[in-house]
C-alpha cells in the first residue's frame, strides 16, 4: 500500500472526519482544519504525530494560504488536497438574507477557490498531486428550494473544470466529487434554512424546507463506500474528472444533463444562424 499525506479541510465531522479517520487508521498522514479543535481531541490523542491541525473557517478565505503554507512546511510533501469544508442552506432565495447569501458563496465557494489556489504553488514545485473538490448532485443538477448552495456548487465545478487543465501539465489531477444524500449530518445538523416567508408556502421551494424540518427522510448514501469510493479514486492512474456517488446523484444528474443536451440540439441551428457571415 503507498502512504500518503493529505490536507483535509472540515474534518470534524461528516466526509471530513470520516476519511481522516479512515487514513488515519491504515497508516497515512493528515494534515486536518477545523473550526474547533476540541472537535477532534479524540482524532489527536489515538493518532497522535500523523494528524496535524489548524484552526480554519474557510469562510475567512485570506486565513486559508498561510494554513496551507503551514501544513506544507510540517509535512515536506502533501499528495493530496481535499476541499470540502462547506455546509447547505436552504429556503427560496428571496428568504435568505443577504448575510446568509454572501456566507454560503465565502464558505462554499471562495472558500474553496483559495484551499485550491493556496495549494497549486506546493503541488507544482513538488510536481504533482491531486485535489478531490467535494461538491454534490446539486453541482450538476437543481432543484428548487437550494438556489444559493446551488450557485455555490455550480460556481466550484466550473472553476475545478478550468483549473484541471491548467494544471494537468504539471502532473496535477483534479476530481469534483458529487455525492447525493448521504448518512453524516450534512441533511439534519450543519444545513441552514432560511427565514420562512408563507408566501413561499405553496411554492415548489417548500419541499426542501419540510424536508429538512421533519427530518425523517433517510438518505440513500453509505457514507462509509462513499469515503473509500473517493480514496480509492487518488490511486486511479488518471484524475476522474467527476465522481457521482450514489444512485439518487447518478439518477437526478444523468435525467437533467438529458434534458439539457436534448434542449441545446433543439437549438443547432438557430445557434449557427447567429454567426457573422463568411467573408472570402
Amino acid at each position: 500500500m503507498t502512504h500518503r499525506t493529505w490536507l483535509i479541510t472540515g474534518i470534524s465531522s461528516g466526509f471530513g472526519r470520516m476519511m481522516a479517520s479512515t487514513l488515519l487508521a491504515r497508516g497515512e498522514r493528515v494534515a486536518g482544519t477545523v473550526r474547533n479543535l476540541d472537535a477532534v481531541a479524540d482524532l489527536k490523542e489515538a493518532h497522535g504525530d500523523a494528524l496535524w491541525l489548524a484552526v480554519l473557517d474557510v469562510a475567512d478565505f485570506n486565513a486559508i494560504r498561510p494554513v496551507i503554507d503551514r501544513a506544507f512546511a510540517a509535512w515536506g510533501r502533501i499528495d493530496v488536497i481535499v476541499s470540502n469544508a462547506g455546509y447547505g442552506l436552504f429556503g427560496a432565495a428571496e428568504e435568505a438574507s443577504d448575510e446568509q447569501v454572501l456566507h454560503q458563496i465565502a464558505t462554499n465557494l471562495l472558500g474553496s477557490i483559495q484551499v485550491v489556489r493556496g495549494a497549486l504553488p506546493h503541488l507544482r514545485v513538488q510536481g504533482g498531486g491531486r485535489i478531490l473538490q467535494l461538491s454534490t448532485v446539486g453541482g450538476q443538477a437543481a432543484f428548487p428550494g437550494a438556489a444559493l448552495y446551488h450557485a455555490s456548487k455550480w460556481g466550484i465545478e466550473g472553476f475545478i473544470d478550468s483549473v484541471a487543465q491548467e494544471v494537468a501539465p504539471f502532473g496535477i489531477g483534479c476530481t469534483l466529487i458529487e455525492p447525493g444524500g448521504a448518512r453524516t449530518g450534512f441533511r439534519y445538523r450543519s444545513a441552514q434554512l432560511a427565514p420562512h416567508m408563507p408566501d413561499y408556502d405553496t411554492s415548489p421551494a417548500a419541499h426542501a424546507r419540510r424536508m429538512i424540518e421533519a427530518q425523517t427522510a433517510v438518505p440513500p448514501g453509505n457514507p462509509e463506500r462513499m469515503v473509500a469510493a473517493m480514496i480509492a479514486s487518488v490511486d486511479e492512474p488518471m484524475a476522474p474528472r467527476r465522481l457521482a456517488l450514489g444512485s439518487d446523484a447518478y439518477s437526478a444528474m444523468h435525467r437533467q444533463l438529458t434534458e439539457r443536451l436534448a434542449a441545446l440540439e433543439a437549438q443547432r441551428e438557430l445557434a449557427h444562424s447567429t454567426d457573422a457571415p463568411v467573408m472570402w
